[in-house]
């Protein structure tokens, strides 16, 4: 029977492993988690003078560097001065060479995001008239490529190390003491924790290229290496390694001092060891939480906690389910799993299910935000396919669960029950007569034993007694035949334990139920790391939606509704009297509208002037000026509510900035409202 099952269990999981391997690879580049919201000079425009500076804003804070805002004129020279400036919020300008003559430009950005992922895009804007340009707008991806695909490879390979050794040490210590003395056993929990160690040192090396040039040949450079270290993915990646140094010494003695203490002792250690082991394992969750989706966002104080528990929830059921599939085909005859291990493993996946039940829910909020991102975005839909697979497994699970019941009901009352019902009546009752026992094998190996025992009898007593020439030779051969006869015995033994043990029906489907929820666990485990590699819905559908409303209005245009945002370059005269003063209206439309009026300096720093006037003209109905005299709110912000435009039409929109006492300057724009 047990050959019969093989074939199907290597067909299943080579099935499974194709469809892990078709998630990943169609996962392609990581998917950035801050999105380009807008932009100034925006996407596709034509300005009439060529702009100081060139803006772009995202969805969240990102990280730059020198090179990380580019822009290129039409033969693809810089024309951009150096690194790029928080202007406010999430905005970054780069200040453009003054006198740029007219042609298209193009605009490349290549930033980290606050939740770790890269972010890169391009797009061309045009002064004064289009003109050819050299520049590739395409191509412009990050997190692809050889790189990539071994960085997403890491994040996999350290999820899964991360699950085997939490999950298999809790699996030990919760519900199989006797495990520890289970070489397969050891050698799952001490894989899983060489393949985190190992995934995690990987990223550290990978963690430059991926988010810069994406080069294999800068995979090894210190400088790219040291510059990782500072950032918040690095820092993660480190406390994770520190933490599985502590690890390593919880793995030691689990393995190696628990089985040695006696009863009472081993009660104390188990009670030192789950603590000390929940503490290791919260903080090596807490290295993924501290630096992707739950760091960034909303409620991150709240996130961070219910992403630990969600990943430790999923690490005690799945690790605990591959400990057990490991136990059920690996574990020795004489060391067979307990059905009383195995009901309370059923306990302990229920109680990890009601948690992923009620963080996952959380999570699904914080990073959805409305119903229709579950159909309309790739993280809803991912996010639909990792549900069905958690159903899945859920059912799966059902059955195991009721194969454990029947288990339970093998076991004699007040003996300990095992999975392997009926192995002590084969090995201990060799001369039994009850039918279906293995009586006759076990008559016969006590006769080979016996004979087995009476030829070293006579071989030791041919060495002791000194009568024959041949002593020390027929000595060494009876030593020899006794040693086969002492291995044959032992295979024998062990594999008549091992055919009564799967011919037990409880047994034999509980293994297969284990072993198709492990497969399916496989794949619910790819997803899962698709998922984290995603763009949330939230994110994507607001990126959207300012997309549209950025593209409709246009730079100096305007559209006929959504916000509105005017960039207008003044020099007052005198010391300091250069800058940009900015006008967001929202929603730029007949009636009430909010405005905002930013100075910034030339270098993209905010500029506190001493005042701020806007008047608003519609000159084809000799309507106004319309005075708008916004508070000041804080150093470069004005804002004032409740600004009135009573018809749609083409204003003119006039700022006039006091830089001192005596210099002041009037700049305008022409927009389309309402």
């Amino acid at each position: 029977m047990t050959q019969a099952i093989a074939p199907r269990a290597r067909t299943l999981v080579l099935l499974f492993l194709a469809a892990v391997a078709a998630l990943l690879v169609g996962a392609g580049p990581a998917a950035a988690h801050a999105a380009l919201t807008g932009s100034d000079p925006a996407q596709g425009t034509v300005v009439d003078t060529a702009p100081t500076q060139v803006s772009l804003t995202f969805s969240e804070k990102v990280a730059t560097t020198d090179g990380s805002l580019r822009v290129l004129d039409p033969k693809g020279k810089r024309v951009d001065t150096g690194k790029p400036a928080n202007v406010s919020g999430t905005t970054y300008a780069v200040q453009l060479h003054a006198g740029l003559p007219d042609g298209t430009y193009t605009v490349t950005y290549q930033v980290v995001s606050e939740d770790s992922h890269p972010v890169s895009g391009a797009y061309t804007f045009s002064i004064g008239a289009p003109s050819r340009t050299s520049v590739p707008v395409s191509g412009q991806e990050v997190g692809g490529g050889i790189v990539g695909g071994l960085y997403g490879f890491g994040r996999y390979l350290s999820y899964a190390g991360y699950i085997v050794l939490v999950g298999g040490a809790a699996f030990v210590l919760a519900c199989w003491p006797r495990g520890t003395s289970v070489r397969a056993v050891q050698r799952l929990v001490v894989s899983g924790w060489l393949a985190l160690t190992a995934a995690t040192l990987s990223l550290l090396l990978l963690r430059g290229s991926y988010t810069g040039s994406g080069k294999v040949a800068d995979i090894f450079d210190l400088d790219l290496l040291g510059d990782v270290l500072q950032t918040k993915t690095g820092a993660a990646l480190v406390s994770r390694l520190l933490l599985l140094a502590a690890a390593a010494l919880f793995i030691a003695v689990l393995f190696g001092a628990y089985d040695k203490r006696d009863d009472e002792e081993k009660r104390d250690l188990t009670f030192g060891l789950a603590i000390g082991g929940a503490v290791v394992a919260a903080g090596l969750a807490a290295s993924w939480a501290m630096a992707e989706h739950a760091s960034t966002g909303l409620q991150p104080g709240i996130a961070m906690p219910v992403d630990v528990l969600h990943l430790f929830a999923v690490a005690t059921w799945l690790g605990g389910l591959a400990t057990l599939l490991v136990a059920l085909y690996r574990a020795p005859a004489d060391q067979p799993v307990e059905a009383s291990a195995v009901r309370r493993f059923s306990t302990v996946a229920f109680g990890s299910v009601v948690a992923l039940v009620a963080t996952g829910t959380y999570q699904s909020w914080r990073q959805l935000g409305s119903w229709s991102a579950f159909t309309g975005t790739r993280y809803g839909q991912l996010l639909l396919v990792k549900i069905g697979l958690v159903a899945l497994l859920v059912g799966v699970a059902s059955i195991s669960r009721r194969w454990t019941g029947r288990l339970a009901g093998t076991g004699a009352p007040g003996s300990r029950a095992t999975v392997a019902a009926g192995v002590g009546g084969g090995v201990g009752g060799g001369g039994g007569k009850d039918p279906g026992t293995g009586t006759g094998t076990g008559t016969k190996q006590s006769k080979k034993q016996d004979a087995g025992k009476q030829g070293a009898a006579r071989a030791g007593a041919g060495r002791g007694s000194g009568e024959e020439p041949g002593d020390a030779a027929t000595g060494a051969v009876g030593s020899e035949r006794a040693a086969q006869l002492a291995r044959q015995r032992a295979a024998e033994d062990t594999a008549r334990q091992k055919r009564l043990r799967d011919a037990d029906p409880h047994r034999f489907g509980l293994r297969r139920s284990v072993l198709a929820e492990a497969g399916v666990a496989v794949v619910l485990l790819a997803v899962t790391t698709a998922l984290t590699s995603t763009e949330p819905g939230r994110t994507e559908q607001d990126a959207k939606a300012a997309t549209a409303a950025s593209s409709s209005s246009s730079s100096g245009t305007g559209s006929s509704s959504g916000a509105l945002t005017l960039d207008m370059p003044f020099d007052a005269g005198g010391t300091n009297g250069k800058g940009v003063v900015s006008v967001d209206l929202d929603p730029a439309r007949a009636g009430g509208n909010e405005m905002h009026v930013y100075v910034t300096r030339p270098n993209g720093r905010a500029f506190d002037v001493p005042e701020v006037k806007v008047a608003l003209t519609l000159e084809s109905k000799s309507i106004g000026p319309l005075p708008v005299a916004p508070d000041h709110i804080t150093t470069g912000h004005w804002s004032a509510s409740g600004v009135q435009i009573p018809m749609a039409g083409e204003w003119k929109i006039a700022v006039t900035v006091r830089t001192s006492d005596i210099d002041q300057v009037t700049v305008s724009k022409n927009a389309q409202i309402g």
